[in-house]
């Protein structure tokens, strides 16, 4: 089974992190999947994704002294795995993990993942635990020094024999629950360690090698970035997704510096490898994290940071509360002339940018279409004359198009006139 096999186009779905931090439970992602069910899965999103901490009894408790308790009370099998808190997953009960959870994905249609740190939990270390399928334990495959310097939870894996049968059994559970994507952090960018000796490198191509051996689709996600530019073709060698930016949050800062990543990462993109430019803060978010609150974006905002993820082709993973969902807030997420550009046989290019104002163009060569966006990166309405020439390499006297969000249809000569607000899209075809 080669990687490409599956997400042959960039994963869409949720993920509880922006709303839920390392809280969510199992009745919270029913609730999100049954929505999705309803309300998105027939525009493409499809993965329901628990973040970070599902094995903590405890997660949440101290939030204010620390987002990931030291030494918590975690959940863990005899061979050193984390297995879901039953207070929090009570499915998962008796041996069960994610498999209950994940058939109600399912059987609604849709598709289950979870997050996991790179690395083997530092308590399994402590207490010798064994690998299983070996004879050696967990303090014998985990490094040491190789350590998160934000997630107290875990060790580096050493690059054995032994350290790969960790992994090997530890995916195998997950396939056997049925899951569909795994979200890994701490192994797309370290801050702690800028050299070949961070053993993020090796681990990833462990993780990917366990999942070949399951024989199931699961799409592996990389996190955190900024991901290493020089570094692209092990990235896409090993997986599908990798984050290329820190964890992006709804400030417009953040969205104007993608313009910069997306420009950085737009060759790399292809079937089944995915620059990721990290979740979409639409709707409610920020409850986990003690400060629940509607996005930071305006309308032009979201529709400018939904246009330059699907031009992109990045992943689509909402961030926001799903079932706070707002019908303006659902309407970004399911622009169907956008959602079309997802799909395989699309390229994209950044054609200009400078601080005032960016220009990208998608094409599909195959179906001989066109899909073109001005983004005005200033804090201004600006007026832009846009040479067409500059975007279709056959020139016309008359242009027809149809502009995405307003859905109106506009006629043009070779130069387009066009007034667009502050940190605002026009985006036609």
């Amino acid at each position: 089974m080669n990687k490409n096999d599956f997400a042959i186009t960039p994963p869409m779905g949720w993920n509880s992190y922006d709303y839920y931090d390392t809280t969510v439970n199992e009745e919270q992602v029913k609730a999100n999947a049954d929505y999705m069910a309803k309300h998105l899965k027939k525009f493409g999103y499809e993965y329901i994704v628990v973040d970070i901490e599902w094995y903590s009894n405890d997660a949440g408790t101290k939030r204010y002294e620390h987002q990931y308790i030291p030494f918590g009370d975690d959940e863990m099998d005899e061979y050193g795995r984390f297995i879901p808190s039953p207070s929090r997953f009570p499915s998962s009960k008796n041996g069960a993990g994610f498999k209950p959870l994940a058939d109600y994905c399912h059987n609604l249609g849709l598709k289950f993942g979870i997050h996991i740190m790179r690395g083997i939990p530092r308590a399994a270390a402590e207490r010798h635990l064994p690998v299983f399928g070996t004879n050696v334990t967990a303090a014998d495959i985990a490094d040491p020094g190789s350590i998160c310097g934000w997630n107290p939870d875990m060790y580096g894996v050493r690059n054995v024999i032994e350290g790969q049968a960790y992994y090997d059994s530890l995916i195998q559970m997950y396939a056997d629950w049925g899951v569909d994507f795994i979200k890994c952090d701490d192994i797309c960018d370290s801050w702690m360690y800028r050299d070949e000796h961070f053993s993020g490198w090796h681990e990833t191509r462990m993780l990917h090698e366990a999942i070949m051996k399951t024989g199931r689709n699961i799409v592996l996600s990389l996190s955190p970035g900024p991901a290493h530019i020089d570094k692209a073709f092990h990235y896409c060698d090993n997986a599908n997704m990798w984050r290329i930016t820190d964890d992006f949050w709804d400030k417009w800062e953040l969205l104007k510096n993608m313009f910069w990543r997306c420009e950085m990462w737009q060759d790399h993109v292809k079937a089944g490898c995915f620059p990721d430019c990290d979740m979409l803060p639409v709707g409610t978010v920020g409850a986990g994290f003690g400060e629940e609150r509607l996005s930071n974006f305006n309308y032009d905002e979201l529709m400018t940071m939904m246009t330059l993820w699907c031009m992109f082709r990045s992943p689509l993973m909402i961030g926001g509360e799903l079932t706070k969902m707002t019908d303006g807030d659902l309407s970004v997420l399911i622009n169907e002339d956008l959602l079309e550009l997802m799909k395989d046989g699309w390229k994209a290019a950044q054609v200009y940018r400078d601080d005032r104002y960016a220009i990208w163009k998608s094409q599909n060569k195959a179906l001989e279409k066109t899909v073109f966006a001005v983004f005005n990166l200033s804090d201004e309405y600006k007026e832009f004359e846009i040479d067409l020439n500059t975007i279709f390499d056959d020139s016309k006297e008359i242009y027809h198009f149809k502009e995405i969000w307003s859905k109106s249809y506009v006629e043009s000569g070779q130069i387009l006139k066009l007034t667009i607000p502050p940190h605002g899209v026009k985006a036609f075809k």
